[in-house]
């Protein structure tokens, strides 16, 4: 089946885009995470500058990785090969029987733990250390993710240029 050339296009930018976030997301996670990272830890935010923005560079890729593989790349990819799109869940669910997605629950996880990573910022450091370390844990699901996303739609660019 011959791709639309907008969807192509599309696919492709989005590979592109994703390889970025994931990049991205590496590098502040590994500058993050180079020290022990706790509560007590966390309470230099106010007077570190340097750890204030890791903290948020790191949030806000862990987020904007999640969001753009589960918003956008992977209904583009479900169009690309003809899959029925749905909700957001039934979507997760059938990457996950595709072999894209280790677990859509852990998938769900994730977005709450973005959620929390947000939200509790300033209020309590106990919960946001924890939250940081379960998000560190989650960048290897999240790269994953990703490199199984672009190697699917290569394929099915490839496909259609033959």
């Amino acid at each position: 089946m011959k791709l639309d050339e907008g969807l192509r296009l599309r696919l492709q930018f989005l590979c592109r885009v994703v390889q970025k976030e994931a990049h991205y997301l590496q590098e502040t996670d590994a500058r993050l995470f180079a020290g022990a990272l706790s509560a007590k830890s966390l309470e230099a935010i106010t007077q570190d500058p340097l750890l204030a923005e890791r903290l948020d560079a790191f949030v806000s890729r862990f987020g904007r990785l999640q969001d753009t593989l589960a918003d956008k790349f992977l209904p583009t990819l479900l169009d690309a090969l003809a899959e029925p799109k749905a909700s957001a869940i039934d979507n997760l669910d059938r990457a996950e029987k595709l072999g894209w997605l280790e677990s859509t629950d852990d998938w769900l996880e994730m977005r709450k733990l973005r959620n929390q990573m947000v939200h509790e910022y300033i209020e309590d450091l106990v919960i946001l250390s924890n939250a940081l370390k379960v998000g560190h844990e989650f960048v290897h699901t999240l790269v994953d993710t990703a490199e199984r996303f672009v190697v699917q739609a290569q394929r099915r660019i490839a496909i259609s240029l033959n």
